[in-house]
């Protein structure tokens, strides 16, 4: 009897979310269609668009975007934020510049391994101190910007060698920018994961009810640990993106991108109260978003309402994803 009592709060969210079904599955083809009328508006805007070199710059532009919207979609699926990614991938940038000297090619796995330490603790604190996600990455944020500060001197860290991350800038079949092509092989990986792992099952019940997960016997502490440690991990990867594109490491290096990379959640139809979306929706809302970032120019918009844009963005595609039932319980 106390089961069948325990388990009643979860039937009754499912038959608040029966009726908008039909509005998710649209919702879930958002991102496609606003990736192939985006396409179609900056070709009529500018003919050259459509052409190989055009594509391949943006491309190059939205691989460390795709990586860093990656790592945080599992962090918002299990109904957190990680607003730590952008700081923590400035961070790496300039550890990575500091330490390609002396370490060589062993540097790009370290300082990898380093960013997914730090998502790792900053996952221990959420959980263990029951600090909202919002707070500990906001925290996080500001003590990382702090220290790429300190540890850069407050200046770009420029690379002498880069040989060992100049790999990132090659080209697959002579078109496919390499780091494109990392970034695909990350999603895919993720996905892969997810899929032939219960890790997907976890973090959508995680996400979806958290209490209702617990009773399930689901390992929802280490869960929401592993996947800040994943996003930390994709930051990291991200950062070495940009000093193969860069030469040189710096303190602000990957500020502009944390707000893209929540518009690229949210336009890929990642519901931010967690338990529904995909890393593959990301990236389709990663594109859509690199796509608005160089067509602005083309069509004569000024780039200092670029933020605006995302600000509407991300206002419009979460009221669009959100799941209402759940505040509706919450009430």
């Amino acid at each position: 009897m106390s089961t069948s009592a325990a388990m009643q709060p979860v039937a009754e969210p499912a038959t608040g979310t029966a009726a908008p079904r039909p509005a998710r599955r649209i919702t879930g083809f958002m991102p496609l269609i606003a990736l192939v009328a985006l396409v179609a508006a900056l070709t009529i805007a500018d003919p050259d668009f459509l052409t190989t070199r055009s594509l391949t710059a943006v491309l190059r532009t939205a691989a460390p975007l795709i990586v860093l919207a990656a790592g945080a979609t599992l962090v918002v699926l299990c109904g957190g934020i990680d607003l730590s990614i952008a700081a923590l991938a400035s961070l790496t940038t300039v550890l990575l510049a500091l330490w390609l000297p002396d370490l060589g090619g062993l540097t790009t796995p370290m300082v990898i391994l380093v960013a997914a330490a730090i998502g790792a603790v900053q996952g221990a604190a959420h959980v263990l101190l029951r600090i909202p996600s919002f707070v500990v990455t906001l925290g996080g944020m500001s003590i990382l910007s702090a220290v790429a500060l300190v540890v850069s001197g407050a200046g770009t860290v420029r690379v002498v060698d880069d040989s060992t991350v100049k790999w990132l800038e090659l080209y697959v079949a002579g078109y496919v920018p390499m780091s494109a092509a990392m970034a695909i092989v990350v999603v895919a990986v993720i996905a892969l994961v997810l899929k032939v792992t219960p890790l997907q099952s976890w973090i959508s019940a995680t996400g979806y009810s958290e209490s209702a997960a617990r009773l399930a016997g689901t390992p929802v502490d280490l869960v929401k640990i592993g996947v800040f440690c994943a996003s930390g991990a994709c930051a990291g990867f991200a950062a070495v993106m940009l000093v193969s594109r860069q030469y040189s490491g710096g303190p602000t290096m990957a500020d502009n991108l944390l707000l893209p990379a929540v518009a690229a959640i949210v336009v890929g139809g990642t519901a931010i109260t967690g338990g529904h979306g995909s890393v593959w929706r990301s990236l389709a809302g990663a594109l859509v978003v690199t796509l608005l970032r160089v067509g602005l120019p083309i069509v004569g918009v000024p780039s200092a309402y670029e933020q605006i844009l995302y600000g509407v963005i991300i206002v419009v595609a979460v009221a669009l994803t959100l799941d209402y039932s759940k505040i509706s319980i919450i009430k």
